[in-house]
């Protein structure tokens, strides 16, 4: 329980010493500069995401029309 206290303590903390950075022309810039990247990188998991998601799609689709279903053992 001592830890969670803690854990709440250093978030709030957190939130104020950000809120306090923001009101500074460097802290807006700071924190403009780290939402755009942010940003990018999500977009590019996204987009590595989707093109992997449609290799795996294309994988299965070739290996479906090209093989037969393996019924059992020879």
């Amino acid at each position: 329980m001592k830890n969670v206290i803690w854990l709440v303590i250093g978030v709030a903390a957190g939130f104020v010493v950000a809120h306090e950075v923001n009101k500074t022309q460097q802290g807006k810039a700071f924190f403009t500069e780290l939402d755009t990247k942010a940003r990018e990188f999500g977009e590019a998991m996204s987009e590595g995401y989707r093109q992997r998601e449609a290799e795996l799609h294309a994988a299965l689709d070739d290996d479906a029309a090209g093989t037969a279903p393996v019924t059992g053992a020879p």
